[in-house]
């Protein structure tokens, strides 16, 4: 009887803890940059990174039945941090290219959009392309899509690299370069909500864009089951209005 007690026990308990393990949910550590307003920013008040693909990349974990962790980290980062498998996932403004698509697996497109021009107020020029910057000195950040065609062009004094978006438009403002590429929705939010700081610089409207991308969430190559439950939480998302309520609530338009 007291074997048969303890062998009772144990097996109500192994019942108990699988049970406990099934219930718990997985956790996804997912990489987002605190520079990227709209998409990806770090709010000072809560010391946590808020905006579109944050808010997205919640709620397809909630759809899917998995937890999101958000990891903190620079652009740059995000892509060896997902390989080396410090983040199982990346949810930013980052375009899904033909480059990175070697090296990373993306879900179906977000949202769609291109590279903006913001140069200082008191250039009046509406610019439609690069040939007519030609002689100019420009900045665009390190990692983006836009990085390789703006240097190829040809038609530019020089080129800067910068690691962030800040840096870039801080040197803008105060006239140390003549203009500045990067995502079109980030700046436009970025100078309109920081009057303040980048109250020199406008948007070119005129300008026509070099590259239109999508973007999307990555993950790890080898990670198919992940980016299958993402892939269907995005069109159940995209089905019942959720991602269009949350592109509404940072002011962007249907993607």
């Amino acid at each position: 009887m007291k074997l048969r007690s303890i062998a009772v026990s144990a097996f109500a308990a192994l019942s108990v803890a699988a049970v406990g393990a099934a219930g718990a949910q997985t956790v996804v550590k997912v990489g987002s940059t605190p520079t990227g307003s709209p998409f990806t920013f770090l709010d000072t008040k809560t010391n946590t990174i808020e905006g579109v693909m944050v808010d997205i990349m919640k709620a397809v974990g909630k759809e899917a039945g998995f937890q999101v962790q958000i990891e903190p980290m620079a652009f740059s980062a995000l892509i060896g941090s997902l390989t080396s498998k410090r983040i199982d996932a990346i949810s930013a403004a980052m375009f899904i290219t033909p480059e990175r698509q070697k090296v990373v697996s993306f879900s179906d497109p977000v949202y769609t959009y291109g590279e903006g021009l913001m140069v200082p107020k008191s250039d009046t020029k509406e610019y439609k392309s690069f040939a007519d910057m030609k002689g100019m000195t420009v900045g665009v950040q390190v990692g983006t899509a836009f990085v390789k065609p703006i240097q190829e062009s040809g038609v530019f004094k020089e080129v800067k690299l910068y690691d962030n978006p800040p840096d870039m438009m801080r040197d803008a403002n105060a006239g140390r370069i003549q203009g500045g590429f990067m995502d079109y929705p980030i700046a436009a939010y970025t100078i309109s909500q920081n009057r303040n700081a980048y109250g020199n610089l406008r948007m070119v409207s005129s300008y026509k864009p070099s590259v239109t991308g999508s973007v999307g969430i990555a993950t790890r190559k080898d990670d198919a089951e992940l980016l299958n439950k993402i892939n269907t939480a995005l069109k159940k998302l995209k089905g019942d209005g959720t991602i269009d309520t949350i592109l509404k609530k940072w002011g962007l338009d249907g993607g």
